[in-house]
């Protein structure tokens, strides 16, 4: 077993998150999505090369896991879940990594959190009492999620019913069918009124990119979302077929990076679905940082929506700790 002493790992802090560093978003504009257009051969040749990086080793490698942990909105959506459940998984959210792995990298046991909690509306009560005195926030899901397809008032009050029991971020889906039509103006007047009915607390747009067919479609999707005052996009549901690609979040951190440009908001990323190894955390990391800039690494602008990731992350720290790999049972996830 490697000596404790050999490791000392430093997670760097980043930059403060300020609470009113919104999006307002602007109003809509169709000639900022007439034009776009995608070349996939291209964005293949870009991922490909994100998907083989080894450059991220040995200490700096568990630092950029440990970092990754920071960004985890720790995520229930079963139809079995139970009050139980969820407060097992927030405590999980508060030390999501065991302690005397911490301890041999030279870290407190209560160094990190998880980003976020995500849960149903049924259970953020529930999420908000078990993390009280945490500044780990509730995200809610919401707008009938994964389908979307409520009456649109229904979708309204309950957002408005999670935010009255405490979330402070909304993961909102979008009507699909806006974005298959290309009834652009309809999109943003969805969100825009989704935007309104959180209030002070954040939206993440749910794209469902798996659903909505051409990186086109993604790519404008993206840009009326934030046009329309999304504090986040979001990949997927994460029950889709298809869910996160590094192809799609190359699309969307490119309109995230356009939109940053015409108006000066930074809008945070969240892949959601199928990240579930630290390989596969690290090439997104990768992904934001040289699309982005250091600032998207941080929890204020990036998350990564998992369950199972968590788990294979510690064992990641354990084999650089021990030099062996342990089973998934000894790293459960609540």
């Amino acid at each position: 077993m490697s000596d404790a002493s050999t490791h000392s790992i430093v997670v760097p802090s980043g930059l403060a998150f300020a609470l009113d560093a919104r999006n307002r978003g602007v109003p809509f504009d169709g000639s900022w999505i007439d034009g776009l257009r995608i070349n996939p051969s291209a964005v293949e040749r870009r991922t490909a090369t994100l998907a083989a990086r080894r450059a991220v080793k040995k200490d700096a490698q568990a630092a950029w896991l440990l970092k990754a942990v920071t960004c985890i909105d720790l995520t229930t959506l079963s139809g079995d879940d139970t009050e139980g459940r969820v407060r097992r998984l927030c405590a999980k959210a508060r030390r999501p990594v065991r302690a005397d792995l911490l301890e041999s990298l030279g870290m407190p046991p209560d160094a990190i959190a998880t980003g976020a909690v995500c849960v149903y509306h049924r259970f953020v009560a529930a999420a908000v009492d078990a993390l009280a005195g945490t500044e780990i926030p509730v995200a809610a899901v919401s707008t009938g999620f994964p389908a979307g397809l409520n009456p649109h008032p229904l979708k309204l009050k309950e957002i408005e019913a999670s935010v009255a029991d405490g979330a402070a971020e909304i993961d909102i889906v979008v009507t699909r069918e806006h974005i298959l039509t290309g009834n652009w103006r309809a999109l943003f007047d969805e969100v825009r009124e989704f935007r309104a009915a959180c209030g002070a607390a954040h939206l993440k747009a749910i794209l469902a990119t798996g659903d909505i067919r051409t990186l086109s479609n993604v790519a404008k999707a993206s840009m009326v979302c934030m046009m329309a005052g999304a504090d986040f996009i979001k990949t997927s549901t994460g029950k889709e077929s298809v869910n996160a690609t590094l192809d799609v979040s190359l699309v969307m951190v490119r309109m995230i990076r356009e939109y940053r440009e015409r108006t000066g908001a930074l809008v945070g990323f969240k892949p959601a679905g199928g990240v579930s190894s630290a390989k596969a955390v690290l090439a997104y990391q990768v992904l934001m940082k040289e699309e982005l800039g250091r600032e998207w690494l941080e929890p204020s602008l990036f998350r990564i929506g998992a369950s199972s990731l968590l788990a294979d992350i510690e064992r990641q720290l354990e084999h650089h700790v021990t030099g062996r790999y342990s089973a998934f049972n000894r790293h459960p996830v609540a």
